[in-house]
């Protein structure tokens, strides 16, 4: 009986042993395997963001015009006798455009000639009448009251030459208008009416315009507005604008002369919020049309934004994300909003001095994974920028 319980108690020990061996076994291999997949966590390289004051060209839809464009406009009725220039043809100032049919106008001119001169024969007449009666007067033969007639009848006279000369001056000017001649240097644009034409009063003939030089009209909205002016008044210390532009042709290519930002309008359109703004650009060799379009560019300075490496993110559903590493390597997924691009990089705001994200790897990882971060020179991310 004895003999039993000592061989009992000696199994009771042996199974003691053997599990606590087997607790350090499994304690020692799990330490193993933990130690082993620390080893085995993803090296990836992680970029540290820092706000940055950055100049980003904006392009803005520009409406190209003439510095000078005015509607050549017949200002009385008359067949089309002459075309003394052709379509796109440069003209001098008061250089002979149209003859229209002037016959009728000369004939007008003649009359009022006519008249003026029968007004200055009665002028004549009147005044010598005055002057025979002044002196029968004076000898006493007759009564004064025939002398204050014969004055009326001259007055009656003066005001006739008035007339006449108002009306022949009305006739010449009426002749004059059947010439019509070029009011500035400029260019010549489509002639619709050919020689024989009948035209009316007040008819598109054709149009001039100087294109010497020409304005860029664009929109800016109140917000960029605001922006640049205290730039400028910063850096100027006035508000006067005088900054060089960069106009973009509807081909995409960069028109070579830079452009003067001139002027703004006096206010900001209610219902848009934007306001316009004026820059003239040389034109030495007339490449840019009247009513031509194109892309005025210019920079606009955004302070404490954050570059973000376009290939450190993502879309889904319109959607833009980075993955974001926090202090223990965990790896979150964040989105956010662009501003806008600005060449490899998207510009953004919302986040903070000091966010890490995952630069490049970003299809190795997902969210809650661990990862051993590699940090990435700020030189090496931005192409030396900053």
């Amino acid at each position: 009986m004895n003999f039993e319980i000592k061989n009992e108690s000696w199994i009771g020990n042996l199974i003691t042993i053997v599990l606590l061996f087997s607790f350090v076994l499994f304690s020692c291999s799990s330490d193993g395997e933990k130690r082993k997949g620390n080893q085995n966590m993803l090296e990836i390289p992680v970029l540290e963001l820092l706000p940055s004051d950055v100049e980003v060209p904006q392009t803005y839809i520009a409406d190209i015009q003439a510095i000078q464009f005015v509607e050549v406009r017949s200002k009385v009725e008359g067949f089309v006798d002459q075309i003394f220039v052709d379509e796109g043809q440069f003209v001098k100032k008061g250089q002979k455009l149209f003859q229209l049919s002037s016959a009728e106008y000369n004939e007008m001119v003649n009359s009022a000639r006519a008249n003026l001169a029968r007004a200055q024969a009665e002028q004549q007449a009147s005044k010598v009448e005055v002057e025979r009666l002044q002196t029968l007067v004076d000898k006493n033969i007759i009564s004064a009251s025939e002398l204050e007639l014969a004055k009326s009848k001259k007055a009656v006279a003066d005001s006739h030459i008035l007339e006449a000369e108002s009306m022949l001056q009305r006739a010449l000017t009426g002749l004059s208008y059947t010439t019509i001649k070029a009011p500035f240097d400029g260019l010549v644009d489509r002639i619709p009416f050919k020689i024989g034409s009948l035209v009316t009063e007040n008819v598109l003939l054709t149009t001039i315009t100087d294109i010497s030089s020409v304005f860029a009209y664009y929109k800016v909205n109140e917000s960029e507005y605001l922006s640049i002016m205290r730039d400028k008044i910063e850096k100027e210390g006035a508000q006067e604008i005088t900054e060089q532009l960069t106009l973009v042709l509807s081909d995409g290519q960069v028109y070579p002369d830079k452009g003067i930002l001139e002027t703004t309008e006096g206010d900001i359109e209610s219902g848009t919020g934007s306001i316009g703004f004026r820059v003239r650009f040389p034109n030495p060799d007339q490449l840019l049309k009247h009513g031509a379009s194109g892309k005025v560019q210019m920079n606009t300075k955004l302070e404490d934004v954050f570059l973000i490496p376009q290939k450190s993110t993502f879309e889904i559903q319109d959607f833009t994300y980075v993955y974001l590493v926090d202090q223990e390597g965990k790896v979150i997924v964040r989105s956010f909003k662009p501003i806008q691009r600005y060449g490899l990089y998207y510009l953004a705001d919302g986040f903070l001095p000091g966010d890490k994200i995952v630069y490049e790897g970003i299809q190795q990882v997902s969210d809650g994974l661990e990862i051993t971060p590699i940090p990435v020179p700020r030189k090496e991310a931005y192409l030396g920028k900053f």
